[in-house]
């Protein structure tokens, strides 16, 4: 018995959906991002309008007051989707965990000097009640936001921020203990250097466009924290000055800051390379919250740094401007 062994060359009948072919230019290969991303927003077929806010569909671009032809222009750079977002953050969450277990194994908390340690903690912890601000901030822009390019990346931005206060939150169980928790929340309710950030956060909170949400919370706020406390105080002051561990401790977040601020800035640039009216409410929106989160910060800063805080908040200011610039949103 012989047996003639053939292969048979099956061609596809298509090779993507329908939906994302409309977007890539025909049926051709598309990437995991573009197939889990373009095309994805429901668009017809809504049975009522929401009753808490009866003038728009229950999803509706009108919230926004910038226009644009096809938001799913707004692609992160990234090219993060659900998988690609997940495999990303778990591979940087056993790295922090090998640092909390370095950090912890080596008593590397008792080698920072006292006043270092205590002047760390007044700063750090009660940040992670602005992270879970902007943990709500960008789970309101998925809720109300227009394309799936652009409220899936602030989904997992959201997700990210919780990360953040978690980080923070276990710094200060390892470098402190429990009742430093309670303490930073007294902090942020009460302590006068802590009130103009804390309202910041909680004007932010009530804003109803997404974009200038976005604008205020993740190009603004977060353009201007994360320079001036990952690079200026931890980096810059505290890590010099004995406390290598914190850097350790919160390497997550500037490592996040600079990825993300690739998709924020892609955002911003394709939306007002769209219009002029849409580049004129973008700079209408960045000059007013980059003046109010500059003078919210500048308690947090003296804070910090003391006498060099002004200094190092104002060098934040400049990247920030450098980084809108190259938006074409020119402060």
């Amino acid at each position: 018995m012989t047996l003639d062994l053939k292969t048979v060359d099956i061609k596809p009948l298509r090779h993507t959906y329908a939906h994302v072919a409309k977007y890539i230019g025909g049926d051709k290969n598309a990437s995991r991002y573009q197939e889990a991303t373009l095309g994805a927003q429901p668009e017809t077929n809504f049975h009522y309008r929401p009753t808490w806010d009866p003038a728009h569909e229950l999803f509706d671009a009108s919230r926004s007051a910038i226009r644009m032809r096809d938001w799913y222009a707004l692609r992160d750079p990234r090219q993060m989707y659900y998988a690609s977002w997940t495999m990303t953050r778990a591979r940087q969450q056993d790295a922090m965990e090998a640092n909390f277990e370095f950090v912890e194994s080596r008593g590397m908390v008792d080698m920072i000097p006292a006043a270092l340690r205590e002047r760390t903690l007044q700063v750090l912890v009660p940040l992670r009640h602005a992270a879970w601000g902007a943990n709500m901030n960008n789970a309101q822009i998925c809720a109300v936001g227009w394309g799936t390019a652009f409220t899936a990346p602030a989904m997992f931005h959201a997700m990210d921020n919780l990360g953040v206060a978690q980080f923070l939150t276990r710094l200060a169980l390892l470098v402190g203990g429990p009742e430093e928790l309670d303490r930073a929340k007294s902090a942020w309710m009460d302590a006068a250097s802590w009130q103009p950030l804390r309202r910041y956060v909680e004007d932010t909170l009530v804003l109803q466009d997404p974009v200038e949400l976005f604008v205020a919370q993740n190009a603004v706020l977060d353009g201007l924290l994360y320079p001036l406390v990952y690079d200026a105080f931890v980096d810059d002051h505290v890590a010099l000055a004995g406390g290598s561990a914190v850097a350790m401790l919160t390497a997550f977040m500037p490592e996040w800051h600079d990825e993300s601020a690739r998709w924020i800035d892609a955002v911003l640039k394709t939306m007002a390379g769209e219009s002029d009216d849409n580049r004129a409410l973008l700079l209408q929106w960045a000059r007013k919250w980059e003046g109010l989160a500059a003078a919210a910060l500048q308690p947090l800063a003296e804070l910090a740094l003391g006498n060099s805080g002004a200094g190092a908040l104002d060098e934040s200011r400049q990247q920030l401007r450098a980084r809108l610039a190259k938006a074409a949103l020119d402060l």
